[in-house]
């Protein structure tokens, strides 16, 4: 049993962090109007923007790297409890529809299993050892990546799974909202949002949480940018899995193209639905076996494949 594992250690520890703080300008919040809560609340969402952009250099750096390693086939898990673990699953769960990726290609990893999603599973944040059974059971390699994200940066569920990616070679990227923290030294790459004390003493899916997201988004879009799975601010994977997707996908071409709804659509046809393709045959002036090749040769970035279609 660690120190911080007594109750008494713990207490003290948390009374430490940026993040657990109380603010006694607030202590009679809850007799304030509605609106007057609401503007409260809002000024303070307003703030953390601004404590993702003192930490830009530091995302930046940890997207290349995380880039550098899916390129070469790696995969991207996302590891954390709570909140924290629950935005990880989001944004991975978002990743398949939006940009084409296999399901198993990022990976959200949540103290406690699939059922913490929307049930508190007790004690599940506290063990280690279950991060380490989580990445193991995913077969981790050298070639992956572990974001272990956690509001206190002390989380053991988070500190185990970076722990032992690092062990095993992975890249790990340590996301918390303390400076300081334990995490983001565990980690290659530490990126420390320090957003301060919540409206709500410690009720870290607030400002912490917003931060985390802002974070999350970019890790996972700005590597699919990286990786080719856009062009310019298009969704050119965009998997046309329902209605809506599929209109998105016809309004894309057409973005991407100029093209008129019949040359749209027989381009769509002739490449299975598939955007990317689809506006090769256009661009490129080639059917859709060509285009087909020509991604294939060209890791699927779609810039390339044109220059190739050019020559």
């Amino acid at each position: 049993m660690t120190s911080s594992s007594h109750p008494r250690d713990l207490r003290t520890e948390l009374e430490s962090l940026t993040t657990e703080a109380f603010r006694p300008e607030l202590a009679e919040i809850d007799r304030l109007p509605t609106l007057a809560i609401a503007r409260i609340m809002n000024g303070e969402d307003a703030t953390v923007p601004a404590a993702v952009a003192a930490r830009l250099p530091q995302i930046a750096t940890a997207i290349d790297a995380v880039a550098e390693r899916m390129a070469r086939g790696g995969r991207l898990v996302y590891a954390g409890a709570g909140t924290a673990g629950r935005l990880g699953v989001l944004d991975a769960s978002e990743c398949p529809p939006t940009f084409n990726t296999d399901p198993s290609q990022v990976v959200g990893l949540i103290a406690g299993g699939p059922g913490a999603m929307v049930t508190s599973v007790e004690g599940a944040e506290d063990s280690r050892e279950l991060a380490a059974q989580g990445l193991d059971a995913l077969g981790l390699t050298a070639r992956d990546t572990v974001v272990g994200v956690s509001a206190s940066g002390r989380t053991p569920y988070a500190l185990g799974a970076v722990e032992h990616a690092r062990a095993a070679g992975a890249l790990t990227v340590g996301l918390s909202c303390n400076a300081d923290s334990p995490l983001a030294a565990a980690a290659d790459h530490g990126i420390e949002i320090v957003v301060g004390p919540e409206l709500l003493t410690g009720s870290t899916r607030l400002k912490a949480g917003t931060a985390q997201k802002l974070v999350l988004n970019m890790i996972s879009t700005i590597t699919m940018i990286r990786l080719g799975k856009t062009y310019g601010n298009l969704m050119v994977d965009v998997r046309a899995s329902n209605d809506k997707l599929r209109a998105r996908s016809r309004r894309i071409v057409a973005l991407a193209t100029g093209a008129d709804d019949k040359e749209i659509e027989e381009a769509l046809a002739a490449t299975d639905g598939e955007v990317k393709n689809a506006i090769l045959t256009i661009l490129g002036a080639v059917d859709g076996t060509t285009a087909a090749r020509l991604l294939a040769e060209s890791d699927g970035r779609l810039r390339t494949a044109l220059e190739k279609a050019a020559d």
